[in-house]
């Protein structure tokens, strides 16, 4: 009896389950146009540092930095409205696509410069895979939502945003990705301030380290842009 019992059981045991299929890379390399904040030019530690993450996560055929021209010679200027700078952010794009013909197009930028890439992938002439938005500044200096150009976006979106960054409240931009009708995702820095940049006290509370909270935010660019890519 013990044996057929045994056999009984066998019988309807469920298989294992099986790992979902992995992410089948791109078929080309993606060329992305990284632009950067209202404050800092190109040449930031802070550019750099994420230009070379992302260029070695991505194994982008290049990441395209540029300078709008409020920042050249150096001077360090206020920065005009964003809608002033979108035809020279679209010229850049415009190159980096002739040069890199037939490569998905990434659009990314920090702060103002990503907001400026959500109205440059609105553009009906240009043809963008994704738009990744590090620290997207969804409150104006009035504390008004800017979410216009948001809702408008067809592009696959990411938003990777520090959980204190006074310039854009989670739950605000929650309430706006809620209406947004294209694909879109949000990876949170915990105790990440507007440059994804996290204090000492919560590093020491949480046991995580700057360098982990943007290798998993590397990991999450990644696995969005396969996702939207396949």
């Amino acid at each position: 009896m013990a044996s057929k019992r045994r056999r009984a059981e066998n019988s309807t045991a469920l298989p294992p389950s099986r790992p979902p299929p992995p992410l089948r890379m791109p078929k080309r390399q993606p060329v992305v146009v990284f632009a950067h904040g209202a404050g800092a030019p190109s040449s930031s530690d802070w550019m750099i540092h994420w230009k070379e993450m992302v260029t070695d996560a991505l194994g982008a055929v290049e990441v395209v930095t540029f300078d709008y021209p409020y920042m050249s010679g150096g001077k360090r200027r206020a920065p005009p409205k964003a809608e002033k700078l979108v035809d020279y952010h679209l010229g850049v794009v415009k190159d980096a696509v002739a040069k890199h013909q037939g490569h998905p197009l990434v659009l990314m930028g920090k702060s103002m410069g990503s907001r400026i890439s959500c109205m440059v992938a609105t553009f009906e002439d240009v043809d963008v895979s994704a738009v990744i938005c590090l620290g997207y500044p969804l409150k104006g200096v009035n504390g008004v939502v800017r979410d216009e150009t948001l809702l408008q976006l067809k592009v696959p979106t990411m938003f990777v945003q520090g959980s204190k960054d006074g310039l854009c409240p989670l739950d605000k931009l929650e309430s706006t990705r809620k209406k947004m009708t294209c694909k879109n995702e949000l990876h949170v820095v915990d105790g990440g301030d507007h440059s994804l940049k996290i204090g000492k006290k919560h590093q020491e509370s949480t046991g995580v380290n700057q360098h982990d909270a943007e290798m998993e935010a590397v990991k999450a660019i990644v696995h969005f842009f396969l996702n939207s890519s396949n």
